[in-house]
């Protein structure tokens, strides 16, 4: 009975269980392992590494050339071993081929591979991305025709796949690793915070961060000189806009270092002959106004202020109407949170945790400023600030002492000031 034949059958059966191993681990090692891993170490020079990155480039591809092999060696070893034991076990050689197989091929033909593989995925992606790259190679027609034969079927139940589409997003990847990470505790919150903001960038607008019209200081040409230097020297901001008549009739902008230049000079005088402050031309020394859209992404706005060197933009609408103003500093606010200066120091803050649990907010602070201090979810689709997001789900312009409970969290309007909610108490449910 044990004669040549049996021993090839076990040896063909043994390296047809190496076969299933290569595969199961190829396959975990190369749905796992990062490509901006394999990216870095492609520009250090590493040839498995660019190997590696053509192979996962289409991952439908390389995934059925690896379960075609990984089903063929399987089911070639499950008929041997079938075989051998048939022929010396009888009739109850089926099942103890059923039964052995299973154990063999579960143990070092799935597990076994794939844990090793799971454990350094980018080191076994690299080592088997060049025989990878064959197989499919090899296999290409077969491939082609089950995909085909695949999308076919899927489309008769009305599903539609997109060969050239991941399944997620390479910036979700990175938002929800970062998340993971922190939920771990390998990343602190407020480099959380500071990263998802970045990556956010691209799909916030101007009209989420501005400054509201009715927040804007503003400086009237017609006012005079003295007032004007005035108001500037007793002002917390180092550019204002300059209007006449209309605060929508906008001229320019002044910074307080051109206007401190100019006044410089006027006093001063020429030929000896000191000047006077009425002989100060502010509208000589303002800066052309810089409008933007109230739709430009945040991204977007940030390189142009780079771009221009400008730190100042007014936002309008669709209609060419001021709707308010953004600066440099309110974008790099978004990512790094609030930015304070001398000026800054004594300002109220918008959030302030009371002893009965709750939280004072400021009806003008934003969601995601809320979210971000707290930790909450509250969503920001349907409103930008606090006051908005109350007036929204309320339906009305609340009255003062109010009571509202929505989204797991219970709103008090605290403070009102004519139509506009000022402060909030907030607490969750």
């Amino acid at each position: 009975m044990l004669d040549t034949a049996f021993w090839a059958t076990v040896a063909g059966i043994l390296v047809l269980l190496m076969l299933s191993a290569f595969f199961s681990g190829s396959e975990t090692a190369l749905t796992a392992a990062s490509r901006s891993k394999l990216r870095a170490q492609a520009d250090k020079g590493s040839r498995a590494a660019e190997t590696a990155l053509k192979v996962t480039e289409d991952s439908e591809r390389m995934i059925g050339a690896i379960l075609l092999g990984n089903n063929v060696v399987n089911i070639l070893a499950a008929a041997l071993a079938t075989a051998l034991l048939t022929r010396l076990f009888g009739d109850s050689g089926v099942a103890l081929a059923t039964l052995g197989m299973t154990t063999l091929v579960l143990v070092f033909g799935e597990v076994l591979p794939k844990t090793y593989a799971i454990s350094n995925p980018e080191a076994v992606a690299l080592r088997v991305s060049p025989l990878i790259r064959a197989l499919i190679l090899v296999f290409a027609p077969v491939v082609s025709v089950v995909r085909r034969l695949v999308r076919l079927m899927l489309g008769l139940f009305g599903v539609r796949t997109d060969p050239d589409s991941h399944i997620l997003a390479f910036r979700d990847e990175i938002a929800g690793a970062i998340a993971l990470g922190h939920s771990e505790g390998a990343v602190e919150k407020e480099d959380r915070d500071r990263l998802l903001a970045t990556l956010d960038l691209s799909d916030r607008t101007v009209e989420e961060v501005m400054r509201h019209r009715s927040e804007i200081e503003m400086i009237d040409i017609d006012s005079g000189p003295d007032r004007i230097v005035r108001q500037i020297l007793a002002s917390p901001h180092s550019r204002l806009p300059l209007y006449k008549g209309n605060v929508e009739n906008i001229l320019g902008v002044i910074h307080a270092k051109d206007l401190l230049r100019e006044l410089d000079r006027v006093l001063r005088g020429e030929g000896g002959r000191p000047g006077r402050l009425g002989d100060l031309d502010v509208l000589k020394v303002a800066r052309k106004p810089y409008f933007v859209p109230e739709t430009t992404p945040l991204d977007e706005q940030m390189r142009e202020f780079l771009r221009r060197r400008s730190h100042f933009a007014l936002v309008v609408d669709e209609y060419g109407a001021l709707r308010g103003l953004i600066t440099l500093e309110d974008i790099l606010e978004e990512i790094v949170g609030e930015i304070t200066d001398e000026f800054d120091i004594d300002a109220e803050h918008p959030l302030k945790r009371l002893e009965t649990g709750e939280v004072l907010v400021d009806g003008a602070m934003t969601i995601r400023d809320l979210n971000r201090a707290m930790d909450w979810t509250l969503p920001d689709d349907e409103a930008n600030t606090i006051a908005g997001l109350v007036i929204h789900e309320a339906q009305m312009i609340p009255a003062e002492g109010q009571v509202f409970s929505f989204h797991g969290f219970r709103f008090e309007v605290a403070q009102k000031r004519e139509n506009r909610i000022t402060k909030l108490r907030i607490r969750p449910l």
